[in-house]
């Protein structure tokens, strides 16, 4: 159907206008139309999609839910952890898991290809819905899960718990993101990549109402914290679930034998598209939870639990070129851009070849038809040139010797590096981009209204010379912005965002100030166990390689890549500035620390923590543990002095006892930390290997 060339403009002015115009009246400021007026342009708005369905966008204002607009999302702490999944990718691996952890019946689940999810129920009713996040901390979606068909906002029956977690997985159905993406290519917008693209992203829009027109579902696969249930099994909870009116799969299976949970996997790798949304493998899981306790957890993932991720998919299409990119720290990566092909469930036009060896070894050309897969399901891959199919027109990809950015000749950092780099670090305009648009991520700041073109907008338009100033820019400032400028003079309401998130952002925790600065190797693994030894930026600074590398986590090559980057002037100027402008570059821990200057009753101990403590955080157990002196490792060895063990504690604790180490409570812990060794050896100095505490 052809569009009136009058129709699309006009959708456009009303829809903006009601838009605004419902934003103003649930985000509690002074109604911009009244409502009369504002019915009269919803009726016309809805006339005109009628007769031009094209332009029915799912964010249209006719899509209207009885739910305030979102301005942000909160942070939610879950009541209980949300652990991942360790993997398996063959029958080998398979086999050795199913051997390491026998059981007389195994629950077998489909892996669902989504976006992990925790609904917490209070006397019944749907209180707070947040996304898994770190595991820990998530963020809250509450409004936008509230509009998912599906998920009860009042669970049913008679037996329901006071308190109750619910975990499970948000996604879109294949059939209905086939539909979504035919319509955004027809309003003229991009599609989503995948279906689990889709369900993050619509999950994730800060007005529910968009969310409540995108048909996502939610099937729930465990629980977290509950109050009251009598369980003995996992399929049991599921059957709770059920009966309380949640949504639980329908192909989930419990088996009797190893051998029939090697069947499912099988059955189901051949008939993975056979199901109502995608899947990326199968999840085995013991199913009596007295077993489950028993096997217990790592820091990260269940012992009882495993899933098998099927092989890639592979795909041919062909290599139309292969191009350089710059990243933030320089680094010149070659990539290919392919034919756009539809690959593990998602449409692929690029893939990383990471280097130019890289590419002399997988032997591919420009024009070659190409292998292509996605690693584990996630990662495109060029695997391999189809060298059958050539025709003598392909061409050899010869490197760049000159930076395609800012035209510096590329160079090793040392001798024998297969990467090349840009050596023009501070001013060359890819990396001065990729590191203000980098530091704005989820991971380091955390500046929601800083995007690519955002980032680009300042550099060229010369309200930034590189990220030093970015704390202090001010409303004039973006006033002379061509994004963040609006047209009366002042500024649009994402630069007045941006501006706030500045302010907030000056009060992220120190490593995220770590990651913020591009330093080679430091990333938030790093990040965290360099804050949590150090304290401050300061005495990260003055640290020795020595000091840096022992820190648990960083070693040697990230400690010597943060010395040398401090050795920098103006990476120091960045610092520097971000402190005057009021950035923290100190933990809350280490300014008490630095005021009550704990006493040194751990100097020269080294402590392991394992399990979870009702007291602490695993950092606050760390911080506690250096704050003291201590050393807080993360394996038990012989010259460990002292092991914490909390709730669900695992291989560490049974290491400790076969060593003969001493073994603390959370109260000793405690009392450690006040006291000394004297605390926990009754009254006897210096406790140590081999004489574990209360004997």
């Amino acid at each position: 159907m052809t569009i009136s060339p009058d129709a699309e403009p006009r959708w456009q002015e009303l829809n903006q206008l009601l838009l605004a115009a419902s934003d103003a009246y649930y985000g509690g400021t002074e109604p911009i139309i009244s409502d009369a007026e504002y019915d009269e342009r919803l009726r016309e708005l809805a006339e005109l999609e009628d007769r031009h369905p094209e332009l029915r966008l799912l964010g249209s204002a006719t899509t209207r839910v009885a739910y305030a607009r979102v301005t942000e999302f909160a942070p939610v702490t879950h009541r209980q952890r949300m652990l991942s999944l360790d993997n398996v990718f063959d029958e080998e691996e398979l086999d050795e898991w199913l051997a390491r952890v026998p059981a007389e019946r195994y629950l077998c689940e489909l892996k669902i290809d989504g976006l992990a999810v925790n609904l917490t129920y209070l006397d019944g009713r749907l209180a707070v819905a947040a996304t898994r996040g770190d595991g820990r901390v998530g963020e809250d979606v509450t409004g936008n899960v509230a509009t998912i068909d599906g998920i009860p906002h009042r669970l049913r029956g008679t037996n329901v718990p006071a308190v109750l977690e619910v975990r499970g997985e948000v996604f879109f159905p294949k059939q209905a993101f086939a539909e979504l993406n035919e319509a955004l290519v027809v309003a003229g917008q991009h599609p989503f990549a995948n279906p689990r693209n889709a369900a993050a992203g619509s999950l994730r829009q800060k007005d529910p109402r968009i969310t409540a027109a995108r048909p996502l579902r939610m099937i729930v696969h465990g629980i977290g914290t509950h109050d009251g249930l009598e369980l003995t099994s996992q399929s049991q909870s599921y059957d709770a679930l059920a009966s309380f009116g949640l949504p639980v799969s329908s192909h989930t299976k419990v088996v009797g034998s190893a051998a029939a949970a090697r069947d499912y996997v099988t059955y189901h790798g051949e008939h993975r598209h056979d199901a109502e949304h995608e899947i990326d493998g199968v999840v085995i899981k013991v199913d009596d939870l007295v077993s489950q306790r028993r096997l217990g957890s790592t820091s990260r993932a269940p012992r009882w639990a495993i899933a098998y991720k099927y092989p890639p998919e592979e795909v041919h299409t062909r290599l139309l070129d292969i191009r350089v990119g710059v990243g933030r720290t320089g680094r010149v990566t070659p990539f290919a851009a392919m034919d756009p092909v539809l690959v593990a469930g998602s449409t692929v036009a690029m893939a990383t070849l990471h280097n130019a060896h890289e590419v002399v070894r997988k032997g591919v050309r420009i024009g070659d038809t190409v292998v292509l897969r996605k690693a584990g399901d996630v990662i495109p891959e060029i695997v391999a040139p189809v060298v059958a199919l050539r025709d003598d027109s392909e061409r050899d990809f010869v490197m760049a010797t000159h930076c395609p950015s800012c035209g510096t000749a590329l160079a090793q950092q040392k001798e024998g590096d297969k990467d090349l780099r840009c050596p023009n670090a501070r001013s060359c305009p890819s990396q001065l981009r990729e590191r203000l648009y980098s530091l704005a991520a989820r991971g380091a700041f955390d500046i929601e209204a800083l995007g690519a073109v955002g980032a680009r907008d300042l550099l060229e338009s010369g309200l930034l010379t590189d990220e030093s100033g970015l704390f202090a820019l001010t409303e004039d400032d973006l006033a002379r912005s061509s994004i963040y400028a609006s047209r009366s003079g002042g500024v649009t309401a994402n630069g007045a965002k941006l501006l706030e998130n500045l302010a907030a952002a000056i009060q992220q925790p120190l490593w995220r100030v770590l990651v913020a600065l591009s330093i080679r190797h430091v990333g938030p693994t790093a990040a965290r166990a360099l804050a949590s030894r150090f304290g401050s930026m300061d005495a990260i600074r003055a640290a020795s390689v020595t000091e840096l590398a022992d820190t648990e986590g960083v070693g040697q090559v990230i400690a010597q890549s943060l010395k040398e980057w401090f050795e920098v002037d103006w990476h120091v100027n960045i610092v520097e500035a971000w402190a005057a402008a009021g950035v923290r570059m100190a933990d809350g821990a280490a300014q008490e620390r630095s005021e009550a200057q704990p006493t040194a009753s751990l100097q020269g101990l080294t402590v392991v923590v394992t399990g979870s403590l009702e007291g602490f955080t695993r950092d606050g157990a760390k911080e506690a543990i250096v704050s003291r002196g201590g050393k807080a490792a993360g394996s038990v060895s012989r010259k460990t002095d002292y092991v914490v063990v909390g709730e669900n504690a695992g291989s560490k604790a049974v290491k400790a006892e076969e060593l003969g180490l001493p073994i603390l409570d959370e109260a000793d812990f405690l009392r450690l930390l006040e006291q000394g060794p004297a605390g926990v050896s009754g009254g006897e100095e210096g406790a140590g290997p081999g004489s574990p505490a209360g004997e």
